[in-house]
């Protein structure tokens, strides 16, 4: 039986990050090329092909709020509906309730799921179908890379031997808020350490079994199937699939496609 796949793109985050270091805009209305990156992890789907698998639903779950929602339709509704994607309301608070209110309306002749980050344009297509394959063979498929850099587990403290010479002349009051310090807690040792990636791909009520567990705040849908017990397998990721976090992250992501961006390009043709 010929596996037929449903995509759910959880968009409801707040990008807070992104803006956090200096992004003036939702991570993803920015431009790549003249294409939202919402609208070009969409596209990733339309482009991906097997005789062995077909796609059938794309949902994207936008923001919860009624007037956030509506205001990201107008964003992103026509092009998407071009597309032939189903916009639904996501989660209030985090990731999982989105893919719950997208994993909802999937209907009962999809026998997979996929679930892929907003936020990840990049992913090369010989990546998703190498996913989607296993996916025949595995009821849980992830693709990852393996950890590359040293990693060290961390905390803030604060920074009480800071000696401040102006509080010393005018007393405590004068001083600034105590500064905080990270130090290093552990180095974590990096083998057999793997960086979990998207499009997950699962068995259809696999995944709803997973999500008809108590509430569960997982930052990734294989936390929500390993709860099951069930065993998760990984396959080769790529490091091009990049997640879009940070604002120097678009710089990157246009360069992984070849493409520019607004201020590239003549008037007439910016996004």
């Amino acid at each position: 039986m010929s596996m037929k796949i449903a995509v759910i793109i959880p968009a409801a985050g707040s990008s807070g990050r992104y803006t956090r270091h200096g992004g003036v805009r939702s991570k993803l209305d920015e431009d790549l090329g003249g294409k939202s990156v919402l609208q070009r992890c969409v596209e990733l789907f339309s482009k991906a092909e097997s005789p062995d698998w077909s796609i059938g639903q794309v949902i994207v779950a936008g923001p919860f709020g009624e007037e956030a929602f509506a205001e990201f339709k107008a964003r992103h509704g026509d092009r998407l509906g071009f597309l032939g994607v189903t916009l639904c309301r996501g989660g209030e608070t985090h990731r999982a309730e989105s893919v719950a209110a997208a994993l909802a309306l999937v209907t009962d002749d999809h026998t997979h799921v996929a679930v892929h980050d907003a936020a990840r344009p990049c992913a090369p297509i010989e990546m998703i179908e190498r996913v989607f394959d296993a996916a025949a063979r595995f009821p849980a498929v992830v693709p990852a890379v393996e950890v590359a850099d040293t990693l060290k587990k961390s905390r803030q403290t604060d920074d009480a031997g800071h000696h401040d010479p102006l509080a010393a002349i005018l007393g405590p009051l004068s001083a600034p808020a105590a500064k905080q310090k990270v130090v290093v807690e552990a180095t974590i040792d990096r083998a057999g350490l793997r960086a979990a990636q998207t499009p997950q791909v699962f068995e259809r009520e696999l995944l709803r079994r997973a999500y008809g567990q108590a509430e569960s705040a997982a930052t990734d849908d294989a936390a929500q199937v390993e709860r099951l017990g069930c065993e998760v397998v990984l396959v080769d990721g790529d490091t091009r699939n990049i997640k879009i976090t940070r604002p120097g992250d678009l710089a990157l992501a246009r360069a992984i496609l070849n493409v520019k961006g607004p201020e590239d390009r003549p008037a007439h043709m910016r996004f």
